[in-house]
């Protein structure tokens, strides 16, 4: 075993370029098939409104977490207003961004295995895996797990291979430009949401820990790059804080972006409920775990992909870490499990494929694996879609909210949505009657995140008066039930129902600003 070499790795020869061409056009048109249907509902989760609601306040001169405050840095609602400049200010524009993560962390998963040394199969089937779960656990939204993945697994491709020519046979140590473009990747992930820095942090293990092992890279250098890996995964959250601190907003940004944070991890669920999430979202994925282990068994230090393997394991581990953080278990935080699992089950089934197929017949047993596994999450999308989703053979109701809110506020009317789906702020057009547009900050049980008094802020904004205020019945649960009974005491005094729409769980009630009663004529 030379020079303390034992991972195996291989060295190969320049790929014909169409093969390769060929895999990414395989890996683009499938992630397209399988995600059609995100364009089809106006709401998967609730979180993508938010965003789309910062992203439009922005394009129109409001700041997020000044015009519209959440409890996440400023990454994701960037990204939506680069798509909304793009495509246009729509929920499809959200989704066709959405689609574009996907297809580049694919593209990312197909590099990084190949790096590693991997056949060009075993990348593309990661790459179809991935695409094909991103349709469970909320992923049908662009979420920011979604936007973080790209830029996360593109790291992590640099990271190996600057692992792989630390432990080739002619082996050199990393250098500044991977380094540079890894610091500047992970910094903008942390942008869109801190729970990528154990992953950053892993990706940095990967490219120097190999080097220093084999001893070629001194450790003065060593710590030299690890200074300025912190200071390039800084630099994204610190240019965007010397924009906010000039224009004064200094005080929103660090609120927003680092305390709120920190304030909604301290708030965690009760560990019986957490194991219950836990077991849920792993059980949506039982073929790629099972897939995964095939891959674990069959691992050994000299066998081909062994580092892949190795890398894809230490993800998963951060990733979980990432999960557990804030200490909520949501079913999207799930979500970052997806890449370094897709890894592992396609390097599983590729093994799977070679031990139960004659040489000439693998690679179609590994395409019918790989089919296999992309439609554990497609079929209980399109089943559900089928059955019981909106907007295909079924009514959209968010929709419907949508146009009722546009028809009672008006041209450049203004909408107080109590307890329902922010996105609707944006798809009816109307303005936001308040900088807290979530509910769950303003009248829900997350009011606290913030340094402004939101019991404060729900009596200004009722006093004002907003043209349109929409209380959805069956979520009443979701409010608190002093804001609860601060609303409809508002509701019965100065409005009346302009519409209603029937949600799946319940009534959606549309309330319209009651006009004042005309004042009779003095008699002569």
């Amino acid at each position: 075993m030379p020079d303390g070499q034992s991972l195996y790795v291989t060295t190969r020869t320049e790929p014909p370029r169409w093969a390769d061409a060929a895999c990414i056009l395989l890996i683009v048109a499938a992630a397209v098939l399988l995600r059609l249907t995100s364009f089809v509902p106006a709401v998967v989760d609730t979180d993508e409104g938010l965003y789309m609601v910062q992203a439009r306040e922005w394009l129109n001169g409001g700041w997020p977490l000044v015009a519209a405050w959440d409890m996440h840095p400023i990454g994701a609602p960037a990204m939506f207003a680069l798509a909304f400049l793009a495509f246009g200010v729509s929920v499809e524009a959200v989704r066709l961004l959405g689609l574009i993560c996907v297809i580049a962390t694919g593209c990312a998963l197909f590099g990084a295995a190949r790096a590693a040394g991997a056949p060009r199969s075993v990348g593309t089937a990661a790459a179809i895996i991935y695409a094909g779960h991103t349709l469970l656990l909320s992923g049908l939204c662009t979420n920011t797990e979604l936007l973080i993945a790209p830029f996360v697994t593109t790291a992590m491709a640099l990271a190996i291979q600057g692992a792989v020519r630390s432990l080739g046979p002619d082996p050199r140590a990393p250098g500044w430009g991977a380094l540079v473009a890894m610091g500047l990747l992970v910094g903008w992930a942390l942008v869109v949401k801190q729970v990528a820095v154990p992953t950053g942090c892993l990706a940095f293990a990967v490219l120097l820990g190999p080097a220093l092992w084999r001893r070629l890279l001194p450790w003065r250098r060593a710590l030299a790059m690890a200074a300025a890996y912190a200071a390039l995964c800084a630099t994204p959250f610190l240019a965007f804080l010397l924009v906010y601190w000039a224009q004064g907003w200094l005080a929103d940004y660090l609120d927003g972006s680092i305390l709120a944070p920190f304030r909604y991890s301290m708030e965690r669920i009760d560990p019986a409920e957490a194991a219950r999430r836990i077991g849920a979202a792993a059980v949506q994925l039982t073929l790629m775990f099972l897939a995964a282990l095939v891959a674990l068994a069959l691992w050994r230090p000299r066998r081909m992909m062994a580092l892949l393997a190795a890398v894809a394991v230490a993800w998963f581990g951060t990733a979980s870490l990432a999960i557990a953080g804030p200490g909520f278990f949501f079913e999207h935080y799930f979500l970052l499990w997806l890449p370094s699992l897709s890894l592992l089950a396609a390097i599983g089934a590729w093994h799977l494929a070679r031990l139960v197929a004659r040489p000439g017949l693998a690679r179609p047993v590994l395409a019918g694996l790989v089919l296999v596994l992309a439609l554990q999450g497609w079929v209980p999308e399109m089943q559900g879609r089928l059955e019981r989703g909106p907007g295909l053979m079924h009514r959209d109701p968010v929709r419907e909210v949508a146009a009722a809110v546009a028809a009672a506020a008006g041209p450049g009317g203004d909408a107080f949505i109590a307890n329902y789906h922010t996105s609707v702020y944006v798809i009816a057009g109307v303005r936001i009657a308040t900088r807290f547009p979530f509910p769950p900050h303003l009248t829900g049980y997350f009011e606290d995140l913030s340094d402004t008094s939101t019991h404060a802020e729900l009596e200004r904004v009722l006093a004002a008066r907003p043209r349109v205020i929409v209380v959805d019945r069956a979520w009443m649960q979701t409010m608190r039930p002093a804001a609860a009974a601060q609303v409809l005491a508002a509701v019965a005094e100065g409005y009346e129902l302009a519409a209603t729409v029937a949600e799946q769980r319940g009534p959606v009630e549309i309330y319209r600003l009651r006009s004042a009663p005309e004042t009779a004529p003095a008699a002569s």
